[in-house]
């Protein structure tokens, strides 16, 4: 059923407009969201970033809104990236796990069944694209351009899972991939897609590669004398892309009736930053599910920080609410419309779920977090893990970047340490860093979140006229 468009066209009190003007405030904002790969907490500085600054995300929240406890549903790559897409918690839109061409996992990907942000956006007649990373499956049915974009550039998957080739569209156009030139070229893409529909209404899905392993910047950010801060380059990079985007808008005259979001797929890798968090990607301690995330519009607050803990599966039906698109009445949403948390006239959002595998680990309501599953606690990862790095390390000539990349050894958040009890109960206002277990002292709250998850699960299990 195709979805109602409701246009609000706002009079600004003034005498006259220019053709572009007038133009602009008769359609609906473009949508730009712009998706970074284990980015962390602390990686920003608006997040308490020290060894880079990043001004112009920095100046994206001064002219927007800043949440401060922004989660994901899974804190490593495809399920969180089809929860953006469709506002589904994984357990309900089925991807729970990451397809990888060079261990054989081809066969997943996102369901034909599900309807993407793009796909509801092409219905309203939106010009969509993708530049970047996908990982929502790399076989041709799973492919962006069969999901709701229009056109598609990038690698269909991580950066260093084999092989390393650029698509566009539905045809491989490069290999190998000299990955110091991807932020750049993503970034020339994505403007490139703004320029030719500056005057009809588009989506454009910009997931940078970085900061994913293996990290590489171009000669203009890379700072070879320094071989250490190679990540600092990346993020810098990264940042300038930013500005990039913006300073188009702005020169296009589209930044007023532009959507923008910024936030990270998980939480950090190997020499990146969880702010003071507990943890890292892969991981459902708050280092490895909290994300940064930022939004401008025009009809949102400048310069605004919001406390209430929110999450990804909001970002679709709050911009259908914001775009004053109908939402579709054939499936079950996870995520709420946080318009009113943005503007700060409510303060109150349902529990938000992050998951690991095909299980539930831990539930957020309000300020409190209870673990309902066992986490992983740290157990010399930094040597565990270094089996899988060197497969995956820069080879220079399958998998190109340079070589000085951050090693396990630089582990991005508090290392978790074992507790000696279980259940994990927490105030994270209180205690962010997840150090102080409340279980013993509060039996009530944790029978109340028991109580929530089991309402959860019980959600998962209903019909849906699909």
């Amino acid at each position: 059923m195709r979805l109602c468009i409701f246009f609000l066209v706002a009079l600004c009190g003034c005498n006259s407009l220019s053709p572009t003007n007038e133009a602009n405030t008769q359609r609906k904002k473009n949508v730009i969201i712009l998706f970074t790969d284990d980015m962390g907490y602390g990686d920003i500085s608006i997040y308490g970033a020290k060894e880079h600054s990043t001004p112009n995300i920095d100046q994206l929240a001064k002219e927007g809104v800043k949440l401060t406890d922004f989660y994901v549903p899974v804190p490593y790559c495809a399920p969180s990236r089809a929860t953006l897409l469709t506002g589904r918690f994984p357990l309900r839109h089925g991807l729970i796990k990451n397809p990888s061409p060079d261990n054989g996992i081809d066969s997943i990907g996102i369901s034909s069944g599900e309807l993407t942000l793009g796909e509801v956006l092409q219905g309203e007649g939106y010009k969509t694209k993708l530049v970047g990373k996908w990982h929502l499956g790399h076989v041709n049915q799973y492919f962006p351009t069969k999901h709701g974009f229009d056109e598609y550039y990038g690698i269909l998957y991580s950066n260093d899972m084999r092989p390393v080739q650029i698509i566009e569209n539905m045809d491989t156009i490069a290999y190998p991939v000299d990955q110091s030139l991807l932020t750049q070229k993503y970034t020339t893409k994505a403007l490139d897609f703004i320029r030719q529909n500056k005057d009809d209404q588009f989506f454009l899905h910009l997931c940078h590669a970085m900061p994913h392993k293996p990290l590489a910047a171009s000669k203009d950010f890379y700072t070879p004398e320094t071989p250490d801060n190679l990540y600092d380059d990346v993020i810098r990079e990264l940042d300038w892309s930013v500005g990039e985007i913006m300073d188009e808008l702005k020169t296009l005259n589209l930044l007023d009736n532009t959507i923008v979001i910024f936030l990270s797929d998980n939480g950090p890798s190997w020499g990146g930053s969880s702010g003071g968090l507990k943890g890292m990607k892969a991981r459902n301690w708050e280092g490895g599910t909290r994300v940064p995330f930022v939004i401008r519009s025009s009809d949102l607050p400048n310069g605004k920080t919001i406390t209430t803990p929110c999450w990804s599966p909001d970002i679709f039906p709050t911009i259908l609410s914001m775009l004053n698109i109908e939402m579709p009445g054939n499936r079950i949403l996870d995520g709420e419309n946080i318009r009113e948390i943005l503007m700060g006239n409510e303060f109150n959002h349902q529990p938000i779920f992050t998951m690991r595998g095909n299980q539930v680990m831990a539930v957020r309501n309000g300020d409190w977090k209870l673990f309902l599953q066992k986490p992983k606690y740290y157990k010399g990862e930094d040597k565990k893990y270094r089996i899988g790095w060197e497969a995956r390390k820069p080879d220079g000539t399958t998998i190109i970047a340079p070589p000085e990349q951050p090693t396990p050894d630089l582990y991005p958040g508090i290392k978790p340490l074992d507790f000696e009890t279980f259940p994990l109960l927490f105030n994270i206002r209180e205690d962010p860093s997840e150090m102080t277990n409340l279980a013993d002292k509060h039996p009530e709250k944790v029978k109340e979140l028991q109580t929530v998850y089991s309402d959860f699960l019980r959600s998962l299990l209903k019909e849906e006229k699909i």
